[in-house]
């Protein structure tokens, strides 16, 4: 169930990735997820037009080392600056690049961006045979529909592969449902049954059970796992069957590379706001988040950890 998956001769050790997740999936916390077991990591999502005028804010999202596979997500509703994003020096590195063509934020639709281009396949169709043309692998991470009454999973799965994508992930839920709700198995193993090129089921996975749960009810090729990932990154490991270093080590890995690579007042915040993930549930939790919230420096951070983490 859980085994190695070639995408376009990009060979992945195994088929259970990290999504993109805006705000997070920063490199020390890809990372993170990779060593404990993730087959394939992607960047936050991109602006293609963020790239095209020379953002440097932008540019810090693709950070990468040398790590193989990895891959990048961008977004834009222009086939243009998508392909010239595709083209572009900063994802010379990545071995896949994924459109998002699912994002629900009002701030995405807006621009006809994310989950726009589901109310407009001439232009998704565009978008992705303009990347296509690139020579990049691309894929395509979409939702069910906009709403519930008109899903468009299989006949969206198809256009995408027609416009030259190798791969697709399905988030089982429509935009009008946001995150509420279990993800439609039957639409993604619909999107399943269309296509002949892979297809990892996004929605709904926050253990080694719901994976396999998911796998067997769509048939899908793999899965991609987003929020669970942080509150809970050992989930990968689980998955795998490694045994995961305490979680004192992890966190004070991430801070240390979050440090290095972004600074101390970035650091500081982002690391906040990961160890507030990582003790949801702990006993005392409440006052360790206040605490954690009135750290001013990584290393006030660091001896909170040591505390937290013991």
């Amino acid at each position: 169930m859980f085994a190695k998956i070639n995408v376009a001769g990009m060979a992945c050790p195994n088929n259970v990735f990290l999504a993109p997740l805006a705000g997070y999936t920063n490199y020390p916390f890809r990372e993170l997820c990779r060593g404990l077991g993730a087959g394939l990591t992607f960047t936050e999502m991109v602006s293609a037009k963020g790239l095209h005028y020379g953002s440097e804010e932008t540019k810090k999202l693709l950070y990468c080392g040398d790590e193989s596979p990895k891959a990048a997500q961008i977004f834009g509703s222009e086939p243009d600056l998508m392909r010239a994003a595709c083209e572009s020096e900063e994802l010379a590195p990545f071995d896949l690049i994924d459109i998002n063509m699912g994002c629900p934020m009002p701030k995405i639709i807006k621009n006809g961006e994310g989950s726009a281009l589901l109310e407009n396949l001439p232009l998704a169709e565009k978008i992705i045979s303009e990347c296509a043309k690139s020579g990049k692998r691309i894929s395509v991470k979409f939702r069910t529909g906009v709403t519930e009454d008109k899903k468009i999973t299989a006949e969206f799965a198809r256009l995408c592969e027609g416009a030259g994508a190798c791969m697709i992930t399905v988030h089982g839920r429509s935009r009008e449902r946001v995150y509420a709700g279990a993800p439609d198995y039957d639409e993604i193993a619909a999107a399943k049954n269309a296509v002949k090129i892979p297809v990892i089921a996004n929605g709904g996975i926050w253990s080694k059970s719901d994976a396999e749960k998911t796998i067997a009810r769509t048939g899908a090729d793999g899965v991609m796992i987003a929020r669970a990932a942080l509150y809970r990154p050992q989930v990968f490991a689980d998955i795998a069957g490694i045994e995961p270093p305490p979680m004192r080590e992890l966190f004070l890995k991430q801070l240390t590379q979050t440090k290095e690579l972004y600074g101390e007042r970035f650091a500081t915040v982002f690391m906040r706001k990961m160890a507030a993930f990582y003790i949801k549930g702990k006993q005392g939790a409440a006052e360790y988040k206040r605490r954690l919230f009135g750290a001013q420096t990584t290393e006030e951070v660091a001896r909170l950890a040591e505390e937290i983490f013991n």
